[in-house]
Parts: C-alpha cells; sequence; structure tokens
C-alpha cells in the first residue's frame, strides 16, 4: 500500500507536468485550427467566429486553466475536426498500438537477451564481434530509414509482407503477418540497446566470487550462466527495458506512420497536421499514463527480482 501512495505521488504531478508541457507547446506551434478547418479562403468573419466557438480567443492562460478544470473531471474535450470524444477516438485504435508494441517487446526480449548472453560468454570471437557489428548498423539506423528499407526488400521485391495497413478482422496468424515488418523496424535500436546492456551486465557478473564458486563445485556451465550469473545481471536489463516501453510508444509514431497502420501514432500525426489540439492532448496524456504506470511495474518486478530493495 506504501508503494502505491509513492506512486501515486510521483505519477499525478509528473502527469499533469507532461500535460501542461504539451498544452503550451501546442500553442506554440505555427498555424491556426481555425484555419486548417475553414481553409485558406475563409473570411475573417468565419475565422473569429470559429476561433470563438473553440475557446482560441482567450488568452492562452484562461484557455489552460479551461482546459485543466476540465481534465481533472474527466472530460478530456472534443476533436475539433470530427467533433467526437477525443479520449473515446484514443481509445478506439489504442489497440493496434499496443499490440504493435508489444510485438516489438518480445523481440526485443527474445533476441536482445540470448545474444547479449552468447556474446558475453564467448568474449572476444568472431561470433562477439558479429553481434558487435550487427548492435552498431541497428543504433546507427534511423527508424524511419529501416522502415523503408524493409519495406523495399521483404514487401515490395521478396513481396512476403503486406506493404501497408492491418489486418482488421483477420485470425491471429493474419495479424502477425502484417506487424512482422512493424514490429522488427520498431524494435530494433532498442533491441541493439538492449543486447550491449546484457553483454556488459553479463561480463560483469562473471566475474564475481559467487560464480567462480559455483563452477568450483563442479555446477554444469549452463546451470551456472542461467541460474547463477543470468538472473543476477537482469537487474539492470530490467530497468532499461521498462524504459523502452515508453519509449516504444514514443516510436510507434513513425513506424504507424510508415507503414501506414491504424493506431494512436498515426492519429497524433494526423492530428498534428490538422491542428487538433484537443486530440493530441489526449493522446498525449494517454501514452503519458502508459508510461509512468510501466515505471511502476517495473519497480514492482525489480523489487521482486532483488529483495534488497524491498528495504
Amino acid at each position: 500500500m506504501t508503494l502505491f501512495f509513492r506512486f501515486l505521488l510521483r505519477a499525478v504531478p509528473t502527469l499533469l507536468g507532461a500535460i501542461t508541457i504539451l498544452f503550451l507547446i501546442l500553442r506554440m506551434i505555427p498555424g491556426d485550427p481555425a484555419q486548417a478547418m475553414l481553409g485558406a479562403d475563409a473570411s475573417a468573419a468565419d475565422l473569429a467566429r470559429l476561433r470563438a466557438q473553440l475557446g482560441l480567443d482567450k488568452p492562452v492562460v484562461v484557455q489552460y486553466l479551461y482546459y485543466m478544470a476540465d481534465f481533472l473531471r474527466g472530460d478530456w474535450g472534443n476533436s475539433i475536426v470530427t467533433k467526437t470524444p477525443a479520449l473515446a477516438r484514443v481509445l478506439e485504435v489504442l489497440p493496434s498500438t499496443l499490440m504493435l508494441c508489444a510485438g516489438a517487446m518480445v523481440v526485443i526480449v527474445a533476441v536482445s537477451i540470448p545474444a547479449g548472453v552468447v556474446s558475453a560468454v564467448r568474449r572476444d570471437s568472431w561470433v562477439d564481434y558479429a553481434v558487435s557489428v550487427l548492435v552498431f548498423l541497428l543504433m546507427s539506423m534511423p527508424q524511419f530509414w529501416l522502415g523503408l528499407l524493409m519495406l523495399l526488400v521483404f514487401a515490395y521485391w521478396l513481396d512476403w509482407f503486406p506493404i501497408y495497413g492491418a489486418a482488421d478482422g483477420g485470425g491471429l496468424l493474419t495479424q502477425l503477418h502484417h506487424i512482422a515488418l512493424p514490429a522488427l523496424t520498431l524494435a530494433a535500436s532498442f533491441m541493439a540497446l538492449a543486447t550491449r546492456l546484457t553483454r556488459s551486465s553479463m561480463l560483469e557478473v562473471l566475474g564475481r566470487e559467487y560464480v567462480r564458486t559455483a563452477r568450483a563445485k563442479g555446477l554444469a556451465e549452463p546451470v551456472v550462466i542461467v541460474r547463477h550469473a543470468l538472473r543476477n545481471a537482469l537487474l539492470s536489463v530490467i530497468t532499461v527495458l521498462g524504459l523502452t516501453v515508453g519509449q516504444l510508444l514514443g516510436g510507434a509514431v513513425i513506424v504507424e506512420v510508415v507503414f501506414a497502420r491504424p493506431g494512436v501514432g498515426t492519429m497524433i500525426w494526423d492530428a498534428i497536421l490538422q491542428r487538433d489540439y484537443p486530440q493530441v492532448q489526449a493522446a498525449v496524456a494517454v501514452f503519458a499514463g502508459l508510461f509512468i504506470l510501466t515505471n511502476f511495474l517495473t519497480d514492482v518486478l525489480y523489487s521482486a527480482l532483488n529483495p534488497r530493495i524491498r528495504i
């Protein structure tokens, strides 16, 4: 219970701070939502009337106070473009984005941890060097460029995967077929980081006395690596993976736009172009809440793996 109250004491100010910063940034972006809605040929009277309806004619401080009052009451506003509740639209497409992030996280865990362990156990071998080169390439390649490369090779040339969209209403295999390339693209740079961190953590743990003692007792090498070394090496990796979830949500914006996938990322991109302030604010607020919740769950998992943290 104490941990939960500590979580609330940190989560509420963090969420409100993130929303406040986003509110100010959106008002600093060049462009007029009324102009975007009515077009370049709209008259000054029509623009002034629409700004008044949207509350954009008031000072920024007044707009902020009205927005925060509505936000704390649970009213996150209506989309300027569609006139529908902004939060409802976010929740409608959120499962698609969460599925993409979950697929990317599965790839990260399934590939980076074994690769990091093998690279550490076979230090300075050709395997270690090969993993290091691959990690360097993945960390140096921007997500949008890697996504375009994936589309060109695997979707256009080889025709193994669909070029765009999602399998709405399809079965599990169809869903996985559509999500494979976007998930790999989203996971690439984070997978490289987790691999390097796993390798360095394993190298540090393998030099500890309890690992040498386990080997001196005659335990099999796989038992020493998995039961004694890997569990302690994963402590720092889990912390980074917890932060990675929040970064995956941010990276989903780029990946969903490149692969034309319906999701919160595509919604944010379209809303920014249309100056749809309430829609952007609702989507980022949900992302911020998920990021804060993920950090809390990471702390809980970290304390479960390392009992000393409970003190």
